[in-house]
């Protein structure tokens, strides 16, 4: 009989994740950075994407700093409490000193903390309380606050830390006795906020957080900071696992956002290995392509939030679609303000250039904008035939031909800054319901004078490199024929596919077997 282990280890995707609980990357250098900032006695915020590590960090610093003696780290959020407290500065200050006093309570019951000024009010109270507590501890305070988001757009949250700004600047007077470090964990940068210091009449802003250090740790995880999760999980399991195969993939899949790689994980770990038809413990590259298969079929919260974004910002829609569906190469400006949004919600990452920040996210909105032309344009599922030949392979010339059918029949009429605008997302809704959901493509975005687009589709162990471009006359073609070579070369593929928008009316609606540099090119015009 089976029965339940209650201390087994598991991997962890959501709040915060346990050490002795659950299996975790690596995130030693991310501490000693983070660490190194409080011992200069920085201010700062961690704000990255959702479920991004913020909170785990967080609990870790205390923990470790807890642990040492001449410090007390104290962890508070401010998420949950009674909205009217947000309203009143006196309220506010108020529920800071009962948090702050509870937390000795539960933490240092030794500490006698009850004094309180019952004179003064409002932050002036809680700026001598927090000047005592400093002195009666002797000992460096920390103050770490989670999900500072949902208190950032109140005026009473901005005055607290207004005061805590006041006191960080008049820090080295003994009547200003304040915390050795604050750090503060949201999705945005605090910092950047701008807050009415002055009276109504004289109109001047400024922040209440501009003391703040950029915080530069990088909170995605390496490849090698991904082995140690899984070695943990191997030996503890007894499961055969190439670890760093896997963490390479891992990577290549997820760029290092924790909730993606974990998540992964769980997939291969709960619901993927236990249903083997062998029951082999072993993880297998093929578990890995079917729990991406399986991350993009279902909802989950993370997901949803991005998709939320997209669908409430329609100035971010439009630039995620000019990157993934466009292939535009839109330079990185982080003082453009819609660029810097899609980099807080973790849309974009940039190497230079806009790109989406994973291909699990690229592809989950690549389902998304598809999904909408579908809808918008129901005819393509009558020209969704079977496709597939031995061995699970797509008839892929037969997919481009069909697709060359249903342009010319359903949309032959359209202009040529239609087929710009909208050919590649018809393109990529068409195949959505041919791969239906046993594979999924990524664009691969090249630049040159056609403003290619290169779709990579994998379905089962097979991949398929097609070529999306526009028709700039013959000469622009022999080049471009030149990149896909070299790009099938650098692949290891000896085969591939041209998808040509052709805007002239003598374009014949033709296609043509080509072999280019010993590569074989099958390309159709539409």
């Amino acid at each position: 009989m089976y029965k339940y282990n209650p201390m087994k280890k598991k991997f962890n995707t959501t709040g915060i994740c346990y050490p002795e609980q659950h299996y975790m990357m690596d995130v030693t250098l991310k501490l000693i950075a983070t660490v190194h900032m409080i011992e200069d006695g920085d201010y700062f915020v961690i704000n990255r994407p959702r479920q991004y590590g913020k909170t785990t960090m967080l609990y870790l610093l205390e923990q470790s700093y807890n642990r040492q003696a001449g410090y007390i780290a104290i962890r508070m959020s401010f998420q949950g409490i009674d909205e009217s407290a947000h309203h009143s500065t006196d309220a506010f200050a108020e529920i800071v000193i009962q948090e702050l006093q509870e937390y000795f309570e539960y933490n240092l019951p030794d500490l006698d903390v009850s004094f309180v000024e019952k004179e003064v009010v409002g932050m002036k109270r809680l700026s001598k309380f927090i000047t005592k507590l400093v002195n009666t501890t002797n000992k460096k305070l920390i103050l770490l606050i989670d999900e500072v988001d949902a208190s950032s757009q109140f005026d009473a949250f901005l005055n607290f830390l207004a005061m805590l700004r006041t006191k960080y600047l008049a820090r080295f007077s003994p009547q200003h006795a304040t915390f050795q470090s604050v750090i503060l964990a949201g999705v945005h940068d605090i910092k950047t906020l701008k807050y009415k210091i002055r009276n109504e009449q004289e109109r001047e802003f400024n922040s209440p957080w501009n003391i703040a250090a950029d915080y530069k740790v990088n909170m995605s995880f390496s490849a090698l900071e991904i082995v140690p999760m899984l070695q943990d999980y191997s030996q503890s399991e007894e499961v055969k696992v190439d670890v760093y195969k896997f963490a390479k993939q891992l990577f290549y899949y997820t760029s290092g956002y924790p909730f993606l790689v974990s998540k992964l994980c769980k997939i291969i770990a709960e619901d993927i290995l236990p249903n083997k038809k062998k029951r082999k413990k072993k993880w297998e590259m093929d578990d890995l392509e079917q729990a991406v298969q399986m991350i993009l079929k279902y909802p989950n919260p993370n997901f949803d939030s991005l998709i939320k974004k997209l669908e409430n910002d329609s100035e971010l829609y439009d630039l995620t679609y000019r990157v993934i569906i466009e292939g535009e190469r839109v330079i990185n400006n982080p003082d453009v303000p819609i660029i810097n949004l899609g980099q807080l919600y973790g849309i974009f990452k940039s190497n230079g250039h806009l790109k989406i920040h994973n291909r699990i996210y690229e592809q989950r909105i690549y389902n998304y904008m598809t999904i909408k032309t579908i809808v918008e344009m129901p005819e393509i599922k009558n020209y969704s035939y079977h496709f597939l030949l031995e061995n699970n392979a797509l008839d892929m010339p037969a997919v481009l031909l069909k697709f060359q059918q249903f342009m010319k029949e359903q949309h032959s009429h359209r202009t040529i800054d239609f087929l710009e605008e909208q050919g590649r997302l018809i393109f990529l809704a068409f195949l959505a319901p041919i791969l239906n959901g046993q594979g999924y493509t990524f664009k691969e975005v090249q630049t040159s004078l056609e403003k290619r687009l290169d779709v990579v589709i994998t379905y089962f162990q097979h991949r398929y490199i097609i070529e999306l471009k526009r028709w700039y006359g013959e000469k622009a073609h022999q080049k471009g024929l030149d990149q896909l070579a070299d790009y099938l070369d650098i692949h290891g593929v000896n085969a591939g596919f041209l998808v040509i928008f052709d805007g002239r009316k003598e374009k014949g609606w033709r296609e043509e077997k080509i072999i280019h540099q010993e590569k074989e090119i099958f390309a159709v015009w539409v």
